[in-house]
């Protein structure tokens, strides 16, 4: 019996943290100031099996990633007062901003991908013709 409750259990956390996320969205477009940490969007939410931390992991386009984690940590306490009158559960996460750099990564392997793809003009473009004295 106890697997079943663990598999139960899973699934509100994974519920939990796409409310979270959702609710999260709204809430930093409307209170965070775009001009100071720039266009931010939220890719993942991690909680904790007692719901009581939340990993709040973004991206952002136009501020530097660490002045968007300042700005996005600061106003931590603010955000989590605001998603605890929006939210009807006994326990609201506390917020730590993360910013997620997957997709950064992932766009310069995709880059580096297409350069390996390319021909280049320093190779022969037949192998046999560069043994040839």
């Amino acid at each position: 019996m106890g697997r079943y409750k663990s598999k139960a259990k899973q699934g509100r956390n994974i519920r939990l943290a796409d409310q979270v996320q959702k609710d999260l969205a709204g809430l930093i477009q409307r209170e965070i100031d775009v001009s100071r940490a720039g266009l931010i969007t939220l890719t993942g939410v991690d909680l904790s099996a007692d719901y009581a931390h939340a990993k709040v992991y973004f991206t952002v386009l136009g501020a530097e990633p660490e002045v968007a984690t300042a700005a996005l940590n600061e106003r931590a306490g603010w955000l989590h007062s605001l998603l605890f009158k929006m939210m009807h559960t006994h326990t609201v996460p506390s917020l730590v901003f993360i910013h997620d750099e997957g997709l950064v990564r992932g766009m310069e392997l995709a880059r580096l991908i297409d350069e390996l793809n390319q021909p280049s003009s320093n190779l022969p473009s037949d192998p046999d013709d560069s043994e040839q004295p």
